[in-house]
């Protein structure tokens, strides 16, 4: 399983890891570290297809989900 979101398509980064005290040395021990979305998997009920979805999704697009409904933002994701 990928750690990407099926609506929103979000993925892992690549980012830095600096301390105050690197940064006014400029040396940089920590290397770079991933960092991961927070995906979840949820089952979403749509009322108008009365069908139940298995998707993993991150948290922003439980939001959308909640704001613009299951129909409407899982037919503009594509997912049917």
């Amino acid at each position: 399983m990928a750690k990407v979101c099926d609506i929103t398509q979000k993925g892992s980064l690549v980012g830095g890891r600096y301390s105050n005290r690197t940064r006014a040395t400029q040396f940089n021990p920590c290397g770079n570290s991933r960092r991961y979305p927070n995906i979840k998997k949820k089952r979403i009920f749509v009322p108008e297809l009365n069908k139940t979805f298995t998707l993993n999704i991150s948290t922003q697009a439980i939001k959308t989900i909640n704001k613009n409904g299951a129909y409407a933002t899982l037919k503009k994701a594509g997912i049917f």
